[in-house]
């Protein structure tokens, strides 16, 4: 049965997910249901515009209905028949009821036929073109549905509850190809057009349907005789089987884990300009952004595309095969398709890249649940769906899978999911489905663990502190669930898990874990364990399989046993972060030797991180090894902690970096951003402030390359001389149309950054310019311009972010402005309580200084 919580994150120190305005959202009652959406597109590209006419098949659920209310968004309805008879209609600009002259009657379909046509459309549909600023730009057409955008393109009843088969046909103009859902029908040749007709047999929902067109080069490959195929633009063949050239061995993979065949009759990734989203699962058509698309350089370290290309590949099964009910179960889809990246690395590059990927999922999650808002994963209050689209739907479903996994077994898991998918294919489900599927597969009621990371918000965090007692050799680990207030223990706060806890014995270079199970579910517990020797270190979450925040105290020795010989790198990684803050030479040369010695880059990284927290003079020296480590992630890793250690040897070393450059687009960006910061901790050294920007206007200007990724850098590295006027004259200049959109967007989200330091005057000009870039309709921009102006400390900024939230089309931006205008007002009050208090202090010294003096004449008095 569904399950309901209350939940106040505000009374816990965590804001509200609600924004003002949320209400509860339900499907809306069907009036029957629809069996299959036909449209007939007329396209004129070059106006932005096309002639639609959409037939929809309803089979009625029941008798007596006189009215049917579908969506359509800025559409200019023409006409309207059911069963070829002409119907009364209304049309508010958002909703379209047709009144139909004969009542519904169960058993007798309806065909519903709407003649319509869209000019300009501001979401749904989009067109691409060059134009003056940018004379390269490719001419590409593409739409986007989800979550609920298919209503701006074409009248529907838009929401995932409704499944049916889809058919399109479009006429486009000659040599541009048109892809959509299901299968290639029929072409027909038409003077300087063509018409292309896909028909979608297996039934899915509105938000699914898709267009995309283009002059596209094409790869075609297969899986299982069924097409597989890469649609790019012209030149990029080479980029598109470095980027998607897996996606076989992935369908194949997928096939095997979920155990069901891909269900489609083929398989297309179509790569667009301008794309709104990473990617977008349409059935069988999956949408991407070309910035996906790796060339050589940028493939030696960037695994992101293959996740990208994963990702949305599982959907084909957890989103299109299984459509969610109800958007309040996004998590279902989204948290599968964020796992189907941890099992693909697993399964392509071992387990311990696995354990980091997952370590930097439950990251992801735990920064938007620290610094934005806190919610439980399903819930249906909201103001718009898009909303939910969030790290708590994403990379916190994704744990939650894994932690099914743990409590299940490999066996059992892989039964469970096997069990759902082919229990709900082609129809819709909820979390509850999900549940029962694990029930029927394995005799197992998780209902503990969905109600507690699922139906509420948070997670568990832990402190664990450990004790051993040599004379009764006894072992004591206390563990604390710090989540839970002092004066409270109850279970709105606490957790109740089974916890595995390891003792470790080193062997040379192994070492014997030997593991017992606790259950923690008070606030603060102690647990004590009779051993025969002492272990050299203890392991809290062996694999660390649960979701949670932990921080060790354990003695040194333990953590640098720890941090050498656990055989999970997570735990290494937590040891390593409670060494760090041990601080001292010992915790220094322990991290200092890691980063040498440690043969897994992810926990390298993580030493790294932790060095640049212990302010001694020895951590360069072990820093600056690292810019030699053969993994790019490292250097990049070494360079971010060098930038904060600002001494004229770090300087150098990162100067030199920038200077000549690596073969890693990424780390050279860095270096140009650590360069920036180092060189703003003594912005009074002139000349060394005007060598740098000099030096990164050189990288600004000769070191143009894929999408813009070292160029940024630089940005990034100018924005930290945050009193510069010189660096802020340079970042305006590449705000301006023309300049290549990832370094403009960069720039824009720089502005933010550099403003803190500047000058009433410089402040005043920042402020019009992102007042000016916000009037631009590109999402991207928009979302750039917030980003920076949530940065701001000043009050011009909110009227510019109100305006932004009360006109943009954009769900995310509107949220995000209205987030981000809270966080202005915020810190305008932090800096004008400062003042305040400031000046209260004046008065007290000043009111301290007239008491001085009144005693001192007093004494002078009494003395005469």
């Amino acid at each position: 049965m569904p399950h309901s919580y209350s939940f106040d994150s505000e009374n816990n120190g965590y804001k509200s997910f609600e924004l003002p305005g949320a209400r509860p959202h339900y499907n809306p009652d069907r009036p029957g249901q629809v069996e299959h959406i036909f449209l007939d597109l007329n396209l004129d590209i070059p106006n932005q515009s096309y002639q639609g006419h959409c037939s929809i098949r309803l089979s009625p659920i029941r008798n007596g209905i006189d009215r049917l209310t579908l969506d359509a968004v800025n559409l200019q309805i023409q006409a309207v028949k059911v069963d070829e008879v002409e119907q009364k209609f209304e049309y508010d600009g958002e909703q379209l009821t047709i009144e139909l002259s004969q009542p519904t009657q169960v058993g007798q379909r309806l065909l519903i036929a709407i003649a319509y046509s869209v000019e300009k459309p501001q979401r749904g549909i989009y067109f691409v073109q060059p134009d003056s600023h940018y004379p390269k730009k490719p001419l590409q057409v593409w739409t986007q549905g989800e979550d609920e955008d298919s209503r701006f393109w074409f009248p529907c009843f838009d929401y995932p509850g409704q499944l049916s088969t889809s058919e399109i046909r479009v006429r486009v103009p000659k040599p541009l190809v048109a892809i959509s859902n299901g299968e290639l029908i029929n072409t027909t040749e038409d003077g300087e057009y063509k018409i292309y007709h896909w028909l979608q047999q297996q039934v899915h929902p509105t938000y699914l349907m898709t267009l995309a067109i283009g002059d596209f080069a094409v790869i075609q490959e297969e899986w299982q005789g069924k097409p597989v195929t890469y649609y790019v633009e012209k030149g990029r063949k080479d980029d598109a089987r470095r980027s998607m050239g897996k996606t076989p061995q992935m369908i194949e993979f997928l096939s095997q884990k979920y155990g069901y065949l891909y269900p489609f009759p083929k398989y297309a990734q179509v790569c667009v300009s301008d794309f709104i989203f990473g990617g977008m699962e349409n059935t069988s058509a999956t949408l991407l952004t070309d910035r996906c698309l790796l060339d050589e350089r940028a493939s030696l370290d960037n695994r992101s595309t293959e996740s990208l290309v994963v990702h949305e590949l599982a959907h084909q099964w957890f989103g299109d095969l299984l459509v969610i009910k109800h958007w309040s179960h996004a998590w279902i889809k989204e948290g599968m398709a964020c796992y189907s990246e941890v099992m693909w690395t697993e399964q392509e590059y071992g387990q311990e890249e696995a354990a980091y990927y997952r370590l930097s999922e439950a990251r992801s999650y735990l920064s938007e649940d620290s610094g934005r808002y806190r919610r439980p994963i399903v819930t249906h209050v909201y103001r718009e769906a898009i909303e939910l689209y969030d790290r708590h739907t994403y990379e916190k479903g994704s744990c939650v899978y894994h932690m099914i996994r743990a409590e299940l077994g490999e066996e059992l898991f892989w039964q469970a999911v096997q069990t759902f998918v082919q229990d709900n294919a082609h129809q819709t489900v909820e979390t509850i489905d999900l549940l029962r599927a694990i029930e029927k597969a394995t005799g197992r009621n998780l209902a503990f663990l969905f109600d507690q990371y699922v139906y509420r918000g948070g997670h568990p965090d832990f402190k664990v502190a450990y004790s051993w007692d040599g004379e009764a050799k006894l072992a004591k680990l206390t563990v604390t669930q710090t989540q839970v207030p002092t004066d409270r223990n109850n279970s709105k706060y606490l957790f109740d898990l089974k916890i595995p806890v390891g003792f470790g014995y080193t062997q040379g270079e192994s070492a014997q874990v030997q593991t017992v199970s606790i259950r923690v579910n008070q606030r603060e517990q102690s647990f004590y364990f009779p051993l025969a020797n002492k272990p050299d270190f203890v392991s809290f979450d062996v694999s660390n399989n649960f979701l949670k925040t932990v921080v060790l105290e354990y003695p040194i020795p333990e953590l640098k046993a720890q941090l050498t010989s656990d055989p999970d790198p997570i735990s290494r990684i937590h040891a390593a972060t409670a060494l760090a803050k041990k601080g001292g030479l010992e915790a220094v040369k322990a991290l200092g030797a890691a980063l040498k010695n440690e043969p897994f880059w992810g926990v390298r990284v993580e030493v790294a991180k932790q060095l640049a927290e212990i302010k001694l003079d020895q951590t360069f020296d072990y820093l600056v090894t690292g810019l030699e480590d053969e993994n790019a992630n490292v250097r990049r890793a070494v360079l971010e902690a060098l930038a904060q250690i600002k001494t004229h040897a770090s300087y150098k070393a990162v100067k030199q970096v920038v200077k000549h450059g690596d073969k890693s687009y990424y780390v050279e960006a860095t270096a140009c951003r650590s360069l920036g910061a180092i060189s703003a901790n003594n912005l009074e050294d002139k000349p060394k402030e005007e060598k740098v920007i000099k030096l990164l206007q050189s990288v600004l200007e000769e070191r143009a390359g894929w999408n813009e990724v070292v160029r940024s850098g630089a940005v990034w590295g100018l924005a930290e001389l945050k009193t510069s006027e010189a660096a802020l004259d340079l970042l305006l200049e590449y705000t301006k149309l023309g300049v290549s959109q990832p370094l403009r967007l960069a720039a824009i989200r720089a502005l933010g950054k550099i403003s803190v330091g500047q000058n009433p005057v410089n402040l005043e000009r920042l402020v019009d310019r992102l007042a000016e870039l916000a009037k631009e309709t590109f999402f991207l921009t928009q979302m750039a311009v917030v980003t920076a102006l949530g940065q701001m400390e000043t009050p011009k900024a909110i009227g510019v972010l109100r305006s932004l939230a009360e006109q943009t089309p954009d769900g995310r931006v509107r949220r995000y402005a209205e987030e981000e205008l809270a966080t202005v007002q915020q810190n305008i009050g932090t800096e004008a309580a400062l003042k305040n208090l400031r000046e209260e202090l004046d008065q007290l010294k000043q009111q301290n200084q007239e008491l001085k003096s009144r005693l001192e004449s007093l004494e002078a008095k009494s003395q005469n």
